[in-house]
């Protein structure tokens, strides 16, 4: 259950989609001077770095952040998530990677908490080095992220994004990011809940997002970005997808014109393709 690594995957094309749904959220909530939380069930490391042995592996970051690293005719909201990447990379090389908490840490102030969860113990510990001396405003904790959730809400200033994005390596985790919302939502109705999830060749993944649809949720956005049409043997991820509880009105709108050049320019042999879709209130 522990052999998952981010570090193989950091910056790749599900990273790309990931966080900049969770960078507009954030920016989204913090539009408005009152408080809130950001809680990240499955943590990570926090910072990855691209030339490391795990990263240069399969070097999935060159499908992903490095074909926009560069690009000058990215849409207004795609290069804001590029050049939150470039604060971490000043001498403008492509190096480090920021996973979603350090995208958070991007866009939170003074008064905004954060929440981290990681249960595997590498990971655990680089994530404690990259927040060290934060204090109270962000608080760590090794422990499975899904039963961790349940003591985090409702989060006390009512305002929060959930980011829940486990590794999947297990099927019941599919199972565990359902249970988890419907649990969720009873203690924090209002909460912005965004859940990432793989595009495999297996049914879990394809009923995921089928199964949040039923939630008995007032509004939800679901997107997804598939680069290539899936593999003969049915191995590797093709795609990944965010959905997103409660969100805010105008994200729809800013995918709509982002997803068009994501697919363009992520896609593998010109077979990027995406799904945008949306229950609103």
């Amino acid at each position: 259950m522990l052999s998952y690594r981010h570090a193989f995957h950091a910056g790749n094309h599900a990273d790309v989609l990931k966080h900049f749904v969770e960078l507009e959220l954030l920016r989204h909530l913090a539009q408005k001077d009152k408080p809130f939380w950001y809680i990240d069930t499955h943590a990570g490391a926090g910072c990855y770095e691209l030339d490391s042995e795990y990263a240069e592996k399969n070097a999935e970051f060159e499908g992903g952040i490095a074909r926009l690293w560069d690009a000058a005719d990215l849409p207004v909201p795609l290069a804001e998530y590029v050049q939150m990447v470039r604060q971490f990379n000043p001498d403008g090389k492509l190096r480090l990677y920021p996973g979603s908490p350090l995208v958070a840490q991007s866009v939170l102030r003074e008064q905004d908490r954060m929440r981290l969860v990681e249960l595997h113990p590498t990971d655990f510990g680089l994530l404690q080095q990259n927040f060290t001396g934060q204090g109270a405003r962000v608080l760590l904790q090794k422990a499975d992220g899904f039963a961790a959730l349940k003591a985090l809400l409702p989060p006390p200033p009512r305002r929060a994004l959930v980011l829940i994005d486990p590794p999947y390596e297990e099927k019941q985790d599919y199972q565990r990011v359902v249970t988890a919302l419907q649990e969720g939502l009873k203690r924090f109705a209002t909460g912005t809940y965004a859940v990432w999830y793989p595009q495999l060749q297996r049914s879990e993944s394809g009923q995921l997002p089928e199964n949040l649809k039923q939630l008995e949720v007032k509004s939800w956005l679901h997107v997804a970005l598939n680069v290539h049409t899936p593999d003969e043997d049915g191995f590797g991820m093709h795609g990944s997808g965010m959905f997103v509880i409660n969100p805010p009105w105008k994200l729809y709108a800013t995918l709509q014109e982002v997803m068009p050049v994501l697919a363009a320019r992520l896609g593998q042999l010109g077979q990027g393709s995406y799904v945008l879709e949306q229950q609103a209130v």
